[in-house]
């Protein structure tokens, strides 16, 4: 699903239902008129900055506009800038309440939905936002001028219309239970952002148009491409909804962009920026140190979470003929010696993802049980034969493992015999197929990195005959190369969904395979797969939906279209000493710049250091 955004489902058993919130399967824990969200502090001050780095590898950007295809958006804005007609929360799996809406009503066949907007609702601009302005936005996402996995995700949305000012109706193709909070989720944005004499240009035209969005942020200061600060509205509109009691409390919320790893931790360590979040386990274990850290002027945290686990792994492009093979897939895995480098790189601080749904009730194990195999059985020609026969396969451990008694030199006997299976043997000195053409292998990266791990990696490829090559890309080129698919091996994450849905079109999709920019990056096109994400789809009760999920593990996991690397269960965080307080209680679902700028707040220095900028940018 859209990575800025809380998306949740819901499938309702009665017969109609209208009311402030809705659950996917289990209760509602807010009551109407609650007072805030319980992760909060509904009394937070107002003030202060703070100031993060992307947590991701955005190294510039471009444009204002996070919906269109071309180019790299500005960060921050899907979260602070625009808004949704449902809001999820931080202690809650998959319950959504009204933001832009007060009011939902989902019909009794489940074929539509009905939302009702809040009279107070407004963009920055002071314009009212109306039914209109949400059925622009839907038009706008789904058509060709938009990104393609808008047109993914709201592939079974019929049409919108707008019944008076503020009531609008959703109606759908089908009963998909998990429509109705889908749309919800949508991002609005007001038909004036753009407009030229009154008229709308076509979204792809909106580039460095500043947004116009009913958010509790404005643009503010900008070095275009590098740094972006974001401005607390003071008329925002919601700051006294529920909602959105203690939340949002800093009046400036500042982004800069660094080219690698290396320049934003020192970065972080000279006081550019307040709060970072490390991925390298070496990073965090040997860099963040020094006298900031002893003497707890930088703090260096390990922060617990009930996230559901994100999938991470080296991605086949199978649209190339040399990976269409599924035996040669599985060979390359073979390869991977995890243990040693959770040992010799990792510092011991992971685990091997061993599915798409890491370390949850959806992870296929052992032999499907009865209720996966009534969904596998229909599809018994399509799917590979061993799936009803052998367990789901696991990464293989290549120290001594206990259950098959294998180590790294078995594993790439037998990857060696896979290879020869599929064509390919060594002969003068390279793995060669029928026509004498070597295979090479080519991993991309933009940050350098997966350097570390290719190359011990690399090593067991070339004793199997492989040449390989690692090359390092800028961020902005690499995405230019995955909307159009042209790379062989790509590292990729995926963050870990509480209830997986429509977003695993986008991921395995057959019809997303042939879309320029889709995250179908690996190019899924299996009608097994189809069927069995129909029925994801289709799940009206937590347990269907755990059983679909663990079908379609089990089937992905067979298809080998990827090396699974690790993942770790806490979040790895620093920030700086005496400038910020957060709430009593951490939420169980989060991410933490998110958690940052939306509950915690500024104290001492930070209030006052802010003041001052705020008077010195006015002389």
């Amino acid at each position: 699903m859209l990575r800025f955004l809380f998306f949740c489902v819901i499938w309702l058993s009665q017969p109609s239902w209208a009311g402030h919130a809705y659950a996917q399967f289990g209760d509602i824990k807010y009551p109407p008129n609650f007072r805030s969200f319980g992760y909060v502090n509904a009394h937070a001050p107002k003030g202060g900055e703070l100031t993060l780095v992307p947590p991701s590898s955005l190294s510039s950007f471009d444009k204002y506009n996070p919906f269109t295809l071309k180019g790299n958006a500005a960060p921050g804005l899907g979260s602070l800038i625009f808004e949704s007609l449902l809001v999820g929360t931080m202690d809650e799996p998959t319950t959504a309440y009204g933001l832009l809406a007060e009011d939902v009503n989902v019909a009794s066949d489940h074929r539509s939905v009905v939302f009702k907007l809040r009279p107070q609702a407004k963009f920055s601009n002071g314009d009212a936002v109306l039914a209109d302005d949400v059925k622009y936005s839907f038009e706008q996402l789904i058509s060709k001028q938009a990104a393609p996995q808008f047109r993914t995700l709201y592939a079974e949305v019929a049409g919108v219309k707008a019944l008076d000012a503020r009531t609008l109706r959703f109606e759908f193709k089908s009963a998909n239970p998990e429509l109705p909070l889908i749309v919800g989720a949508m991002p609005v944005f007001s038909r004036q952002w753009g407009a030229e004499n009154g008229e709308p240009k076509p979204l792809d035209k909106i580039v460095t148009d500043l947004p116009i969005g009913s958010g509790p942020y404005t643009v503010g200061r900008v070095v275009f491409g590098r740094d972006i600060s974001y401005d607390r509205n003071p008329d925002y509109w919601a700051k006294n909804l529920n909602v959105r009691q203690g939340m949002f409390n800093f009046d400036r919320i500042t982004f800069r962009l660094y080219k690698d790893n290396t320049a934003q931790l020192e970065g972080f360590k000279a006081g550019e920026f307040d709060l970072i979040q490390s991925f390298i386990a070496r990073e965090w274990a040997r860099a963040y140190t020094g006298k900031q850290f002893s003497s707890g002027q930088l703090i260096k945290r390990e922060l617990k979470h009930s996230n559901a686990g994100d999938f991470q792994g080296f991605l086949f492009n199978t649209r190339l003929s040399k990976f269409q093979d599924v035996r040669v897939r599985e060979a390359i895995g073979l390869a991977m010696d995890f243990e040693w480098m959770n040992r010799q790189l990792f510092y011991n601080a992971y685990q091997r993802v061993r599915g798409y749904f890491v370390g949850s009730d959806f992870e296929a194990k052992d032999l499907p049980g009865a209720d996966e195999l009534a969904l596998l059985q229909p599809l018994k020609a399509q799917l590979p034969a061993q799936i009803f026969t052998q367990p789901v396969p696991l990464p293989p451990k290549t120290e001594l493992d206990p259950a098959s008694g294998e180590t790294l030199r078995d594993h790439l006997r037998r990857a060696k015999a896979l290879l020869a299976q599929a064509g390919w043997t060594y002969r003068e000195g390279a793995l060669r197929n029928d026509k004498g053409e070597p295979f090479t292998l080519e991993f991309l990266d933009n940050s350098g990195s997966m350097g570390r791990v290719v190359t011990p990696f690399a090593k067991n490829l070339e004793k199997l005959g492989f040449q390989v090559k690692y090359k390092v890309i800028d961020f902005a080129i690499l995405q230019k190369r995955l909307d159009v698919y042209d790379f062989e091996i790509i590292s990729t994450r995926w963050v870990g969904s509480l209830s997986p849905g429509t977003e695993l079109l986008e991921r395995f999709g057959s019809k997303a395979a042939g879309v320029e920019g889709s995250s179908n990056y690996m190019g899924v096109r299996d009608p097994a797969i189809d069927a069995l994400l129909n029925q994801v789809l289709a799940a009206k009760t937590r347990p269907q939906l755990t059983t679909a999920l663990k079908a379609l593990d089990r089937a992905l996991r067979f298809g080998f279209y990827t090396v699974p690397h690790w993942y770790g269960g806490v979040h790895r965080v620093a920030w700086r000493n005496g400038r910020f307080q957060q709430p009593g209680v951490s939420p169980l679902y989060y991410q933490p710049d998110s958690w940052a700028m939306m509950t915690w707040w500024g104290t001492g220095n930070n209030l006052h250091s802010l003041v001052r900028s705020n008077q010195e940018g006015k002389d």
